[in-house]
């Protein structure tokens, strides 16, 4: 029988402190809220929270720029309310993940403050410190993520610039020094005594970067993109290979692993984005001996979603982690909401309809891996728009202060959480007015609301979760792709107890599917899902899905050699359909 970890198959649901519940009054998501909604959070039948910084901060960046990694910020409560959280967190067998910022501190840091005021002081070398070329002008050509400016702030305490890969206020931690590195992992022994169950690694590919300060290359014009990042960001103009990504990131990797192994359980998720080949990149970030689980930008590229690309990105994944740890990810509080992913259809000005994202439960939760669910997302909440729901005077973050109108920055996922439609500001605060707007979009689909409808979006995340955990081949299996054509995506789920087939119609226009090769397939009833079976002709009518148990595999009956099944075209449909290859 396979045996896996918890976390290589968890379902890990995100939250943002600040936008999750109010019950402090001041218009600011706290600790006591998220206590307050455990019951909500462990009924979903996720297996573990991740909780966005929680540390005293100056939030310039949504607490990713800290001062003090072990104390929390007045503003989410104390020490005690995160100790109540956890314990009531383990008491519904939900895991407490916490978010760790290494790459970087805040320029308030007490760190930073004695490392910028003399180029003597004991941690001098604790940043990333060069001087001016001959002209004044900065070491090189790195630019920053964020605003895709110059990387390099002056300060005339040293008389020297300091490097920051995102924000200048937030200046880049030297991971070439050994002791910036003990130090690191002091402030996290602090949660791994206080029993966290795991990290969240920020950043974990901008750790290092080239002591030699060497320029990045431009990005040739007929380069492509790394997935997740816009053309329009003048971050994008370079080749990232100087000032992250470097190799020897591998090597802390390993340590820090040999580190959290000395608290049995405790596992570790690494971000790896921006990267040329994010994929490529997180596979070499994890295994036995450096990360347990990274997520990357697999699934976030822009244009339509299609059965062809999924199968690309599936394929790939599965020849770079063939031993497991990836950690799928489509929404999170950088990268928008799951709504506002493939967004090739939505700039058409023919959004999906919501039987598209019922179906992308079934999709998302039927690959193989850990995923990442971002709070809200299982609401089906709409990315908030700039100007119609948050006035561009009230933009909180600092990526779309500078760049909005070219790009509209991240505050339009980073919305409060409706919880009632008609209480005021969705019943996320009894504030005046909240730290970002409650759109109206969303107060229609307020928990409240959802909670009643049995087919609500919500509720099918609740029924698929929950459904998932029960069944052996989606918690442990294999996985192998079914060389379908399009709009059909299919992959078969296989353990020695069960053996599972699942097709996804991912077009507006029904079609049928011949199950003959899979005769003795039994239709898994009670989930809702919408493919008809007529005989072996299963009709999937516009964003269906199809769920069925296979007998087990025979030595005439390849379990993962199907052949190439043709896909029956609906009504109306075009005769031009792409074979996967």
């Amino acid at each position: 029988m396979q045996t896996v970890k918890w976390w290589q198959n968890a379902v890990i649901y995100h939250i943002v402190p600040r936008s999750f519940l109010d019950t402090s009054g001041d218009g600011e998501g706290d600790l006591n809220g998220i206590i307050a909604k455990l019951d909500y959070i462990a009924a979903l039948g996720v297996d573990a929270i991740w909780l966005c910084p929680i540390y005293e901060s100056p939030r310039e960046d949504l607490g990713y720029d800290p001062t003090d990694l072990r104390s929390i910020d007045p503003m989410y409560g104390s020490l005690e309310d995160f100790q109540r959280l956890l314990a009531l967190a383990h008491a519904r067998g939900l895991k407490v993940i916490v978010d760790q910022i290494w790459s970087h501190t805040s320029d308030r840091h007490p760190w930073f403050q004695e490392s910028r005021s003399s180029r003597d002081n004991p941690k001098a070398d604790w940043y990333v410190w060069a001087d001016p070329k001959p002209d004044g002008s900065p070491p090189n050509n790195w630019r920053s993520a964020f605003l895709g400016d110059s990387g390099w702030t002056w300060s005339p305490e040293r008389g020297q610039y300091y490097f920051h890969n995102f924000l200048k206020s937030q200046p880049d931690l030297n991971w070439h020094n050994p002791a910036v590195i003990e130090a690191v992992l002091a402030e996290a022994r602090f949660w791994l005594e206080l029993g966290v169950d795991g990290f969240r690694l920020d950043a974990v590919n901008f750790y290092f970067h080239d002591q030699e300060l060497r320029d990045n290359p431009v990005r040739p014009a007929d380069a492509s993109l790394p997935d997740g990042i816009s053309p329009k960001n003048p971050f994008a103009h370079q080749l990232f290979k100087y000032n992250f990504c470097r190799p020897e990131t591998i090597e802390v990797l390993k340590h820090i692993r040999e580190f959290v192994q000395a608290y049995p359980g405790v596992i570790t998720l690494g971000e790896v984005t921006l990267a040329e080949d994010s994929i490529a990149l997180s596979s070499e970030y994890v295994g036995d001996q450096c990360l347990h689980l990274a997520y990357n930008s697999a699934l976030l590229f822009d244009e339509s979603i299609s059965a062809t690309r999924l199968y690309q990105t599936l394929e790939k994944v599965l020849t770079h982690f063939p031993d497991g740890g990836n950690c799928w990810c489509v929404g999170n509080h950088d990268y928008g909401r799951l709504r506002s992913c493939w967004t090739g259809k939505e700039a058409s000005g023919k959004p999906y309809p919501e039987g598209f994202y019922q179906m992308m439960v079934g999709l998302l939760l039927s690959l193989p891996g850990a995923f990442c669910l971002y709070q809200g997302d299982e609401l089906g909440l709409p990315v908030a728009r700039i100007p119609e729901d948050i006035p561009v005077e009230e933009i909180k973050d600092p990526f779309g202060k500078a760049l909005y109108p070219i790009l509209p920055g991240r505050d339009g996922s980073r919305t409060p959480i409706p919880w009632i439609a008609d209480s005021l500001h969705g019943g996320f605060t009894t504030a005046s007015k909240p730290w970002l707007p409650v759109p109206q979009s969303h107060r229609e689909r307020a928990v409240n609301l959802q909670d009643n409808e049995p087919n609500s979006l919500l509720n099918t995340w609740r029924r698929f979760l929950h459904w998932r955990k029960q069944q052996p081949a989606l918690m442990r299996g294999d996985c192998q792709m079914l060389k379908t054509e399009e709009p059909i995506f299919g992959l078969i789920r296989e353990t020695e107890e069960q053996r599972l087939i699942c097709l996804f119609n991912l077009s507006e226009m029904s079609t049928e599917y011949d199950l003959s090769p899979y005769a003795e397939c039994q239709t898994i009833r009670g989930l809702d899902m919408t493919a008809q079976r007529q005989g072996n002709i299963l009709k999937i009518p516009a964003y269906g899905t199809f769920f069925g148990n296979l007998p087990p595999a025979k030595e005439s009956y390849p379990p993962f050699s199907p052949p190439l099944v043709q896909g029956r075209r609906g009504e109306g449909e075009s005769d031009r359909m792409m074979a996967l290859s």
